[in-house]
């Protein structure tokens, strides 16, 4: 399952080509990057997201039931938002039974989480905060608009013009496509990560640690298809980039509140989760023929210990992301530590044997998991290839 949180759904990408193809230009979207704002007279985000509301509310649902937890949530956060006078925003929370692991939220300020997202949350009001707080961000933001404003700067020309012939001369131009879709790749990016950096003081103010943004981002990483190498044009962030472009505005939210709940456990989230930050494992060959595996972690909140597991799978086929420990012993080979965590920065260590050869038993290192003491899975981090 491909995992890309807070990705565009298919109505939602229905609303941004409904915007290109209705409105072609605007004299304000000529302006800088730097200095994009969205314009008072611009509705037509607003007004789109009118007419599509009935469609997206026939595929949605309320949320009841096991989804109570969400709304409850979402009528806290909203309490607590600082929006401008000028925007009209009809806020509403919608469940899509899809067994996805996404949300996303209209411009009107109806927020869609779909189920699979919904299911992850379950009774953590917490990661319901993570979850619903970031989209609340976008549509405070109005950052749909933010995004088609700078796509058309784009496609007017915008830092991405290159001019030909005699500079005496009438120019002849073309827009440099793959500079445009590096740069338009580099503003979304930077909007989820603004949107973050909101999101967690608003958590914050509303009673909900900031603990539990990353706390879901690691829930979502060890859900995913595997390592992913960065592209240059991809619009949202990867894990990593966002554990540590935000670790300022974790900073700043924990202070906020803690200023503003003494007694944690009492807050409206509870007391924060345990995070595990699992850096980039590095292996090394050893002598006679081995391999030693160094993965540093960092853990917050941890009281107790944590189970670390370098797991593989059969080189005759690939095994399933596990999300508790039992799957790990079912899919394939592990070798398991525990440890307190204890130090600013714990470097944990295995020992392999060089099994990799032509038979058919031979296995593939390829992940490495931290699990709490209950099995649930806390961080992941891929490993290194082993060269031979």
């Amino acid at each position: 399952m491909r995992v890309e949180p807070y990705r565009l759904s298919a109505c939602s990408m229905a609303l941004v080509l409904f915007v290109c193809q209705c409105w072609s230009g605007l004299a304000a979207a000529q302006q800088a990057p730097s200095a994009l704002e969205v314009p008072h007279q611009f509705t037509l985000d607003m007004e789109t997201a009118a007419r599509l509301r009935p469609q997206l509310t026939a595929q949605s649902v309320e949320p009841l039931g096991p989804y109570a937890t969400g709304r409850l949530v979402f009528d806290r956060l909203v309490a607590q938002i600082e929006a401008p006078r000028t925007a009209k925003f009809v806020w509403a929370l919608r469940i899509v039974e899809d067994d996805q692991l996404n949300a996303f939220s209209s411009p009107d300020g109806t927020v869609y989480v779909e189920s699979g997202l919904a299911g992850l949350a379950g009774p953590s009001s917490g990661l319901w905060a993570a979850i619903l707080s970031h989209e609340i961000a976008h549509v405070v933001r109005r950052d749909w608009a933010r995004r088609y404003l700078f796509q058309k700067y784009l496609e007017n020309g915008g830092g991405a013009v290159i001019g030909l012939g005699d500079p005496s001369l009438p120019s002849v131009a073309w827009s440099d496509s793959e500079k445009a879709s590096a740069d338009f790749g580099r503003f979304c990016r930077q909007m989820e990560l603004d949107a973050d950096s909101e999101s967690v003081m608003l958590m914050a103010r509303a009673g909900y640690h900031p603990d539990f943004v990353p706390s879901l981002h690691h829930l979502l990483h060890a859900r995913s298809s595997g390592r992913t190498a960065t592209s240059l044009y991809a619009m949202h962030p990867c894990w990593e980039e966002r554990d540590r472009e935000l670790s300022r505005a974790y900073e700043a939210a924990s202070i906020e509140f803690a200023r503003r709940w003494r007694e944690w456990y009492a807050s409206p989230g509870g007391n924060p989760p345990v995070l595990v930050f699992a850096e980039e494992p590095t292996v090394r060959k050893t002598k006679p023929a081995g391999w030693e595996i160094q993965i540093p972690i960092r853990c917050q909140n941890l009281v107790g210990t944590v189970e670390v597991v370098v797991h593989s799978s059969s080189l005759r086929g690939k095994s399933a992301r596990p999300e508790q420990a039992a799957d790990l012993s079912g899919s394939g080979n592990e070798l398991r530590q525990l440890t307190g965590c204890t130090s600013p920065r714990t470097t944990i260590t295995f020992t392999l044997a060089d099994t990799v050869d032509r038979d058919e038993t031979s296995v593939r290192w390829t992940d490495v998991y931290v699990l709490d003491a209950w099995g649930a899975v806390l961080a992941r981090a891929d490993l290194p290839k082993l060269r031979h």
